[in-house]
C-alpha cells in the first residue's frame, strides 16, 4: 500500500503545482457548497455558519487586496526566516557538520531512531520550533551516521508533529485546551474546574510508547523501504581536525554562556522572561524561537572564528546572506500553502467539516469507552482538514464535553480522547503549515521528494501512533487509571 502511494505520488507534478490544484479544488468545493446552501449551527456561538463561495465579490476582493498580508501572516514564515539566520551561519561556518560528526559517534547506532523520535516529542515545549530546527537536523544526523536521511527526517517529524500531544512536562497547549474544556463543562455544571494537569498521566505515558513505536516503525518499516542512501552530507568533514576541535570548544563555551544568561533572564522572580503579573514562564516559551536563532548565530560565529572559517565580520554577513538565499523554494511553496489554508478558512469549509464530524459521532449511538474511542478516530480524521488544535477543540468541545458529561464521562476524559486523536494525523495532513519546510528539507537529500513521497513515508507512523495511542487510552479506561492528578475518566452516580 505504501509503495502504491509513493508510485502515485511520483507521477504527481511538482509540489507547488499540486498546491495550485488544491487551491482550485477548494474554490470549486466552496462554489458547490455555497450553491447547495450548506450550513450548520456553530455549537459555541449558536450562530449559523454557511459555506461561502470563494468566487463571490467579497472573497475575490479579499483575495486580491489581502494577498501580501495572507502571505506575511502565514504562521511559520517569520519563524523559519528568523531561525534560518542563526542556523545558516552555524551550518555554513562548519559547526553543525562538525557537531554531527562528533555526535553520531557518541550515540549508539541502534538508539538513533529512538533518540530522534524522543527529542521530537519533547520539542513541543518549544511550541513549533521543533519543526524548524529538529526535523532538518534529524535528516542531517542520520546522514552523518551513514543512514538514510529521509528516515531521520521522518523520525523527527513523527515525534514533533505526531507526538505533539505527548510530553513529560506541561506545555503551553495544556492550559489553553483546559480553559476551552472548562468553559464547555460549565454548560452542565457552572462550578466545574478543569486543570492544566487534567491529562498529565496520559501525556507522560504516551512519551515512551510513541518513542518505542516510532523507533520500531523507522527501523523495521521505513529504512528497509528506503534502502541505501548514496548521497553525501552537505559540508560534512571526513574526520575531526584540531581546528574543528578548537571550534567546538569555543561553541561549547558560547552555549554555556547563552544558557546561563537565559536562566538569569528567566528563573528569578520579576525576571524579564516571566509574566510581570502572573509570574508564569509564558514569555520564555514565546521567546524560544528568538533564543534559538541567537544561540545558533553566536555559536556559529564562535566556531567559525576559532576554526578559521570566519576571519572577519564580513564573512559572518556573507554566511547569513547565503543562508537566506537558499529559502527561495520554501518561500514559493509557503506562499501557495498560505493561500490554500486561507481559502479553506474563508470558505468556512473547515468549520463545517468539524461541526459535521461532531454531529456524526453524536448520532452514532455509541456509549462509554466506545464513545471515547470513536472520538479519537473522528478527531484524527477532522485533523486532516483543520490543523489548529485550539480552533478545532473550540468547536468540538462545545458539543462533546456537555454531551459526554450527561452520559457519565468526565470532561477530562473527553479532552484526553481529543488529544490522542488530534496530533497523530498531523504528519499526513496537507493543511499542516510547516509542510513546505518538510518537503524542502527532504528534497535537499533526495531530489524529487514530493508530497506523495512524504505521505507514503509518514503513513506508517500515523497509523501506528493512532492504534497505539488509542490502545493506551483504552487501557487507562479499562483499568480505571487516573488521567491526571486526581482525575477519573468516568463520573460516579453522585458526581
Amino acid at each position: 500500500m505504501f509503495a502504491f502511494i509513493e508510485r502515485v505520488g511520483a507521477r504527481l507534478p511538482d509540489t507547488a503545482i499540486l498546491f495550485l490544484w488544491f487551491c482550485a479544488a477548494v474554490i470549486l468545493a466552496s462554489v458547490v457548497a455555497a450553491g447547495l446552501g450548506a450550513s450548520a449551527v456553530h455549537p459555541a456561538t449558536g450562530e449559523t455558519v454557511a459555506a461561502a463561495s470563494l468566487l463571490s465579490a467579497d472573497n475575490i476582493r479579499r483575495f486580491l487586496t489581502d494577498m501580501p498580508r495572507t502571505f506575511a501572516d502565514f504562521p511559520p514564515l517569520a519563524m523559519v526566516i528568523t531561525v534560518m539566520i542563526g542556523i545558516g551561519v552555524a551550518e555554513r561556518s562548519g559547526l553543525i557538520a562538525a557537531a554531527l560528526t562528533r555526535g553520531v559517534t557518541r550515540v549508539p547506532r541502534a538508539l538513533l531512531p529512538a533518540v530522534t523520535v524522543f527529542a521530537g516529542i519533547m520539542s513541543s515545549l518549544a511550541v513549533d520550533a521543533g519543526y524548524v530546527v529538529l526535523v532538518p537536523l534529524g535528516a542531517a544526523v542520520f546522514a552523518a551516521a551513514g543512514r538514510h536521511p529521509i528516515a531521520g527526517l521522518a523520525a523527527a517529524f513523527a515525534g514533533v508533529a505526531g507526538g505533539f500531544s505527548a510530553n513529560l512536562f506541561i506545555t503551553s497547549l495544556d492550559p489553553l485546551l483546559a480553559g476551552i474544556t472548562q468553559t464547555a463543562a460549565r454548560v452542565v455544571d457552572p462550578e466545574y474546574t478543569v486543570l492544566a494537569t487534567a491529562n498529565y498521566f496520559v501525556m507522560v505515558a504516551l512519551v515512551p510508547l510513541f518513542t518505542i513505536v516510532g523507533a520500531f516503525v523507522c527501523t523495521r518499516l521505513i529504512e528497509p523501504r528506503l534502502g541505501t542512501w548514496s548521497g553525501t552530507l552537505p559540508d560534512a568533514p571526513a574526520t575531526e581536525t584540531s581546528l574543528e576541535r578548537r571550534g567546538l570548544r569555543a561553541a561549547g563555551l558560547v552555549l554555556f554562556a547563552t544558557v546561563a544568561a537565559t536562566v538569569a533572564l528567566t528563573l528569578p522572580a520579576g525576571a524579564p522572561l516571566r509574566d510581570p503579573v502572573t509570574g508564569s514562564l509564558e514569555p520564555f516559551y514565546k521567546s524560544l524561537v528568538a533564543l534559538t536563532a541567537i544561540l545558533f548565530l553566536l555559536m556559529g560565529l564562535a566556531y567559525g572564528r576559532a576554526a578559521g572559517t570566519i576571519t572577519r565580520g564580513e564573512d559572518g554577513v556573507r554566511l547569513a546572506t547565503d543562508a537566506m538565499s537558499s529559502l527561495g523554494a520554501y518561500l514559493l511553496l509557503a506562499f501557495l500553502v498560505a493561500h490554500f489554508i486561507a481559502f479553506f478558512n474563508w470558505s468556512n469549509l473547515g468549520v463545517l467539516t468539524a461541526i459535521g464530524g461532531a454531529g456524526a459521532l453524536r448520532s452514532s449511538g455509541l456509549s462509554g469507552s466506545t464513545l471515547l474511542v470513536g472520538m479519537v478516530v473522528v478527531t484524527a480524521l477532522i485533523n486532516l482538514f483543520v490543523g489548529s488544535a485550539s480552533a478545532k477543540w473550540a468547536v468540538m468541545a462545545t458539543v462533546f464535553v456537555p454531551m459526554f458529561m450527561l452520559v457519565g464521562i468526565t470532561p477530562e476524559a473527553t479532552q484526553a480522547a481529543y488529544r490522542v486523536g488530534d496530533s497523530v494525523t498531523n504528519i499526513i495532513s496537507p493543511t499542516l503549515p510547516y509542510l513546505p519546510l518538510i518537503l524542502v528539507a527532504g528534497a535537499r537529500y533526495v531530489p524529487g521528494f514530493n508530497l506523495g513521497s512524504l505521505i507514503a513515508t509518514m503513513l506508517p507512523f500515523s497509523l501506528a501512533f493512532l492504534l497505539s495511542g488509542t490502545l493506551l487510552l483504552g487501557t487507562f479506561l479499562a483499568l480505571g487509571l487516573p488521567l491526571g492528578p486526581g482525575v477519573e475518566a468516568f463520573m460516579t452516580p453522585a458526581g
